[in-house]
């Protein structure tokens, strides 16, 4: 069943657009990877999926009674990021702002929540520790904690891997993948598409060329060829 239907969407800045004539859709239960060129609206489209920019044209469709507030939500870390004094507690709990409505303080169910995200995340001995004392992957997993405290339908993953050596992405990888697998939906920016189409069941590729399809059938397509030979990729 849809959980998000875009049709001839139209995305930009201020009337400029970067991207148009973008239509997919996003089922309970896929992985989709958006990949492309830097700078081709990848970014552009997770914000405004997540309602902090508005479409230029076109419409977003949301099913199953999700909405734009209900997306949990990995971004790109910025270094002020990196560096937030806060503990782990905290940062996963902050996660659950969503469903406390007006009430000033987190109840049982939401520290409930938060503490099995982060058993799920294998975080927990991490939960007094100061947020920017972790490793980088350990700031992942404790994001990606948070994200799931936000929804258990819908995760955006902004490049979750940037900057993590080879063993802690490929341990990335195998947390997203297992979220999946229990039937949490995956919408990630990728600049990996080798990993991509290991580990996605559709791929949408954005920029100058568009293409939204099952992994398969990108992986025998022409653009992706192409692509992963400009990026020096298995192909190339």
């Amino acid at each position: 069943m849809p959980q998000i239907q875009c049709n001839d969407l139209t995305l930009g800045y201020e009337g400029r657009a970067v991207l148009s004539g973008l239509t997919f859709t996003v089922n309970a239960g896929d992985y989709l990877c958006i990949v492309g060129e830097n700078g081709s609206g990848k970014s552009t489209l997770m914000k405004t999926l997540l309602g902090l920019m508005k479409p230029l044209g076109g419409s977003i469709q949301w099913g199953e009674g999700l909405r734009a507030a209900e997306i949990g939500y990995l971004p790109q870390q910025t270094p002020v990021q990196k560096d937030f004094p806060a503990t782990v507690r905290e940062i996963v709990l902050s996660g659950c702002q969503g469903r406390v409505g007006r009430r000033p303080f987190y109840g049982k169910a939401e520290k409930a929540l938060a503490r099995a995200n982060m058993e799920k995340m294998n975080i927990i001995p991490l939960a007094n520790r100061c947020y920017r004392e972790l490793s980088g992957g350990q700031q992942q997993r404790v994001l990606l904690a948070r994200a799931l405290c936000a929804t258990q339908k819908l995760l955006l993953l902004d490049e979750p891997v940037a900057g993590l050596d080879p063993r802690v992405t490929a341990e990335m990888y195998d947390l997203i993948l297992g979220l999946n697998r229990e039937g949490v939906t995956i919408m990630m920016v990728s600049h990996d598409l080798e990993a991509a189409l290991r580990y996605a069941s559709h791929i949408l590729h954005v920029g100058s060329e568009f293409f939204f399809g099952t992994a398969e059938a990108y992986r025998s397509s022409s653009l992706a060829r192409r692509f992963l030979y400009a990026e020096g990729g298995e192909n190339a």
